[in-house]
């Protein structure tokens, strides 16, 4: 019987491990133990036929549900099938994005003489001697994905940009099960492979560019709170409990620290650059709603916004902020990842074979669009919106989500027996009643129609590639003109980059998410009225209207 990987088909063989398929394979597979399970980089997905392969062993006894590492599952039936993923695969990187042209380069490390420098808060400081480059890295830590941009800190370029699949699925694909896997027995376990992931392309990196890990000067992490704080080793138990807020929060709006940005020193996180490096975490705005926002916010120039906008940036946590430089609401929605390759049966991220594109032609034939022009093998967000407003433009779907034929499911790739059930709709609705609560409640509690602002601004990956009408038809952005629509994609490694570039904006986005005011949806009176509604396939209201 065959092993499988992706479209891939070898002969299974009794006594050997996952790894050494994944070599048969030319999969790239991060290690750096010499495969002896030390260093719990190597995590797999099996997909199927686990039952074929040998127990747990005693360093995989962090893992939960079907994940393994790929050096100890070890083939013991042959006359099995056996599937399994990586969990570092390849996403499609999102290379197009909001940039701002009107900041003056201002990086914090930068040469003087013979000498690399840092101007920290006490004063400047000698980290190296200079050897020819000064770099730094910025990253965005997202609950599903990881994007990382090398910058040449001399002439303010990008040399260098690398994506990777959160490895740390296997504690839950939400922040909430993350939350509790990390106050379980294996707190660290998330840091640690998010460190040696990150450290991992680090060195894919330098080989590349044939530079040294000892020329990155510095490192800016931004991310939602849990991302953020789990990166730096916190406790991130209180951000799961109420009020929801990290003890970083906690401490500053208890007045021992006056941002709530974190530096650190390379050496002390284990993040294999120079040593004395600076790792800065952006400051976070509150509770849920955290430093990829305030990356968001410096991205699109909100500092300086005068007309009032609406930016949603659409992930496993979805969030929204409304408001100009004098007044900011934010609200974080736990959307969950059925919109992102969870809880949905034929769901996936948006890898090779993923259909993004979905439209009924004018006999009804279905027609799709796949990624990587590969046969399809699941469906991705995009493609789930298109579905879902297809499915309810030719009445083949109520507002409800009920299919009009009775049937339970609809065959959207009839060849490779792809279907959407009602099930992976529920899941779906729930997820887009999250968003519409959202935005709902905080343009209400702002007051404006939505004629009165100027844009709304769509960040995020996934939100990328969505089609905006159609996300407008099933309500899942709010109701405005296209015209006003303006996809901002990464805009969170956008302002992260920024933050890397300039000393001078970093400080002031630590003052200026401080007079952010941050909403908690639940507390609405109708928040469940509102969730319900939310869950219909139908455009969103205006919250305050004329």
């Amino acid at each position: 019987m065959p092993l499988i990987h992706n479209r891939d088909r070898i002969p299974l063989t009794k006594g050997r491990t996952l790894f050494d398929y994944a070599d048969d394979l030319a999969v790239r597979v991060p290690t750096s133990c010499g495969r002896n399970g030390e260093c719990h980089e190597c995590i797999v997905e099996v997909k199927s036929g686990a039952d074929a392969l040998s127990d747990l062993t005693e360093p995989e006894r962090f893992l939960r549900g079907n994940y393994r590492l790929a050096c100890q599952a070890v083939v013991e039936n042959e006359d099995a099938e056996v599937e399994f993923a990586v969990l570092r695969r390849q996403p499609r990187i999102l290379t197009k994005g909001v940039q701002r042209d009107d900041i003056e380069p201002q990086p914090l490390a930068y040469r003087d003489g013979d000498d690399v420098m840092y101007l920290g808060p006490d004063g400047p400081r000698k980290i190296d001697r200079y050897t020819g480059r000064i770099l730094g890295l910025a990253a965005d830590i997202g609950t599903t994905t990881v994007v990382l941009n090398l910058v040449d800190l001399e002439t303010a370029q990008t040399i260098y940009t690398a994506s990777f699949e959160n490895p740390q699925r296997f504690g839950g694909s939400d922040i909430m099960n993350r939350i509790t896997y990390d106050g379980g027995n294996y707190r660290g376990e998330l840091q640690a492979v998010m460190l040696s992931s990150i450290n991992f392309e680090i060195g894919e990196m330098v080989k590349a560019l044939k530079i040294r890990r000892r020329q990155i000067f510095e490192f800016v992490a931004v991310g939602n709170a849990t991302m953020r704080e789990i990166f730096f080793g916190i406790d991130v138990q209180l951000i799961g409990q109420k009020p929801y807020k990290s003890t970083v929060e906690l401490e500053f709006l208890d007045g021992q620290r006056a941002n709530t940005a974190l530096n650190v020193n390379a050496r002390d996180l284990g993040l294999r650059i120079h040593p004395g490096a600076n790792v800065y975490g952006a400051p976070l705005i509150g509770s849920h709603v955290g430093a990829d926002i305030t990356a968001d916010l410096l991205a699109i120039g909100m500092e300086d916004q005068v007309e009032p906008v609406i930016l949603v940036d659409v992930g496993t946590n979805t969030e929204v902020v409304v408001g100009n430089r004098e007044k900011l609401l934010a609200a974080s929605c736990p959307a969950g990842p059925a919109f992102e390759g969870g809880e949905v049966t034929y769901g996936m991220p948006g890898y090779d074979g993923a259909v993004e594109k979905f439209s009924f032609d004018a006999k009804g034939n279905p027609e799709i669009g796949v990624i990587g022009d590969a046969l399809p093998t699941g469906i991705c967000g995009s493609g789930l919106i298109d579905l879902l407003a297809e499915l309810r433009r030719t009445g083949r779907m109520s507002e409800l989500g009920q299919f009009s034929n009775g049937e339970s499911e609809f065959a959207f790739h009839e060849e490779n027996g792809l279907t959407l059930s009602r099930a992976d709709i529920s899941a779906l609705a729930q997820a887009k009643a999250a968003n519409f609560c959202g935005q709902s409640i905080v343009l209400r509690q702002y007051g404006l129609p939505l004629d009165r602002f100027e844009t709304l601004y769509l960040a995020g990956g996934f939100a990328n590639y969505i089609d905006e009408a159609r996300a407008r038809d099933i309500g899942f952005i709010a109701s405005m003109p296209g015209s006003k629509v303006k996809k901002v994609g990464n805009a969170s490694l956008e302002g992260a980059t920024i933050m890397l570039l300039s000393g001078p904006k970093r400080k002031e986005m630590e003052h200026f998410v401080q007079s952010i005011e941050h909403i908690e949806l639940e507390t609405s009176p109708d928040f469940f009225d509102l969730f319900v509604e939310g869950c219909q396939f139908k455009p969103m209201p205006d919250p305050v209207g004329q």
